[in-house]
């Protein structure tokens, strides 16, 4: 067990939640995919005393089994920058291929009015893609995304809304070929080695390094943002600037914290591990409630927050299942 304090925020009994974010001003937002029937909301604001309600609003959270404009198909990551939410949707239901098409989208805190939209058509996000999370460079004017389905970096502009797809099925945006051990069993996902792809994502402080970790592997590694955006490069170019970290442990989701401490997942030792910026591993904290540590994020406050999405556990019924968020405060100094 862990000697750290973790707090429970929120829970949802048989609502498969991944993603997790808080805005500047303390606004708790959540994200449910598109996984099983019956999906009551997409995104919900989490209140103070852990009730939630449907964001922005029931409209934009209904399904009637298509893709709807101004409607959620399947959301996978919520991210709040500055006074922005912005949601990705990767348009997969069930995971079992893209649906018109995957979008992104920015909200307004102030008055949760949708300010911009972007569409990702099947070059950018094919069929068979999963847009799967994201981190935020507005100084820059660009926003980069893994694609966990078939494995690459999607980095779109902002000045011009035009999206490129970097990497793809390069070695280090794919899986590896690993059977993960979770809670002491072999995940086996529809009985097969599950492939998920890209998914971590993590931007360094100086926003100079991206860094990235497929969910089915071991291998962490990091790309400059100017390769990245320096449109010249072809593919072997681009991919000549890609670096290995080495091996770390099997994350979901990545976060660094003002420090440079990247914090990643141990899905296989229920567990959240801290990388410092020497490159040394250590446990942050290790619990058994920490079933499938997905998505990560810290308010002002140094609180880290972080959801358990039991992805090892979601075949069949999950209505009995309950999925959380919590929350364990950062040490005050190192």
């Amino acid at each position: 067990m862990s000697a750290k304090e973790i707090t429970k925020v929120a829970s949802f009994k048989g609502i498969q939640v991944t993603g997790v974010t808080i805005s500047q001003s303390g606004r708790l937002f959540a994200n449910f995919p598109r996984w099983h029937e019956n999906l009551p909301f997409s995104v919900v604001e989490v209140m103070l005393n852990g009730e939630y309600k449907p964001y922005p609003n029931e409209a934009w959270n209904t399904w009637n089994g298509q893709p709807e404009e101004n409607k959620f198909t399947c959301v996978q990551s919520v991210v709040a920058h500055e006074n922005s939410l912005f949601v990705l949707d990767p348009a997969s239901p069930m995971m079992k291929g893209v649906v018109g098409n995957a979008m992104l989208y920015e909200f307004d805190l102030t008055t949760d009015e949708l300010l911009n939209k972007w569409t990702f058509d099947k070059e950018i996000a094919p069929v068979k893609s999963y847009l799967n999370d994201l981190r935020i460079d507005r100084e820059a004017g660009k926003i980069y995304i893994t694609e966990s389905g078939i494995g690459a970096i999607v980095l779109l502009d902002l000045n011009t809304g035009k999206p490129r797809r970097l990497l793809d099925q390069h070695s280090s945006t794919k899986s590896e070929d690993i059977w993960l051990m979770v809670e002491g069993e072999k995940w086996v996902k529809e009985g097969q080695k599950p492939q998920m792809h890209a998914d971590g994502i993590a931007l360094s402080n100086d926003k100079a390094y991206l860094y990235y970790h497929a969910l089915t592997g071991y291998g962490l590694y990091r790309i400059s943002t100017k390769a990245l955006n320096d449109e010249t490069l072809n593919e072997k170019a681009l991919a000549e600037q890609v670096e290995s970290l080495g091996e770390t442990s099997a994350p979901d989701g990545m976060m660094f914290d003002r420090r440079g401490n990247l914090y990643l997942g141990d899905l296989e030792k229920n567990a959240i591990m801290c990388r410092n910026p020497e490159g040394e591993s250590k446990i942050f904290v290790e619990d058994s409630q920490i079933k499938w540590p997905d998505t990560f994020t810290i308010d002002e406050q140094d609180n880290f927050y972080f959801t358990t999405s039991r992805i090892h556990e979601m075949e069949g019924d999950i209505s009995e299942l309950e999925f959380n968020i919590f929350k364990i405060a950062l040490p005050a100094v190192d």
